[in-house]
């Protein structure tokens, strides 16, 4: 039998079925630069406000949206539209009907393998938006390997 993700379309999943293709890399919570000519995205490592950089989650799930206003909710149509989501993004994977990675806890059984891959962003903040002064600049964030 095949899973979920690979025989359900995005509309027809449960909402924890939905839930359960972010693969907790906390890469779609970090700020990102976008260059108004080429429209190349470059990903810093400075994190939404809520993010707990330890577990790669958000601090206040629930009620993100109340209090980050730019917080963008992934949903069936805009997951198929954002550019930015990254190429391993389980979301991304299902909607390209693509199989997820062995990494991925749907697949490993551990929440804990996205972090061993090296995927998640955990370790690697070095601010959160809160953090940035008004004058910081926020090309010192940018990192080199570009999700």
């Amino acid at each position: 039998m095949e899973p979920f993700w690979k025989s359900k379309p995005l509309e027809a999943m449960s909402p924890a079925e939905w839930e359960s293709l972010c693969d907790g890399c906390g890469k779609c919570c970090l700020a990102k630069l976008e260059d108004e000519d080429t429209a190349e995205i470059y990903w810093t490592s400075v994190s939404c406000r809520l993010f707990d950089a330890g577990t790669c989650r958000c601090a206040d799930y629930e009620n993100r949206r109340a209090k980050v206003e730019d917080c963008v909710q992934l949903t069936p149509a805009n997951v198929r539209t954002i550019d930015w989501l990254p190429s391993t993004c389980g979301y991304r994977l299902a909607a390209e009907g693509r199989d997820l990675y062995w990494w991925h806890h749907l697949v490993s059984g551990s929440r804990e393998t996205v972090h061993e891959a090296g995927i998640s962003m955990r370790g690697r903040v070095t601010a959160t938006e809160s953090d940035m002064a008004d004058d910081e600049d926020y090309f010192d964030h940018v990192l080199d390997d570009q999700p």
